[in-house]
């Protein structure tokens, strides 16, 4: 697969054992919390909701984060 992609071995080695960014990992934290929130209501609450119930928790993030993260999980 290398050959055909012409990347190294070590380069795709190298990113096999990366390990995930903090960015990352936080996203797919955020996105267990609003799939939570998603399914508790029932499918009903929309990115704006979802994303007032996560600031009144404490959580820091903007709705476009919340709506990228929801059209990520479809």
């Amino acid at each position: 697969m290398c050959e055909v992609l012409e990347v190294p071995r070590s380069s795709y080695y190298d990113q096999l054992k990366k390990a995930p960014s903090k960015r990352q990992t936080e996203n797919e934290r955020l996105s267990r919390l609003i799939s939570g929130i998603y399914f508790e209501n029932k499918g009903i609450y929309d990115a704006p909701k979802i994303h007032k119930l996560l600031v009144a928790r404490g959580e820091a993030l903007s709705l476009k984060r919340v709506q990228k993260l929801m059209r990520k999980m479809n």
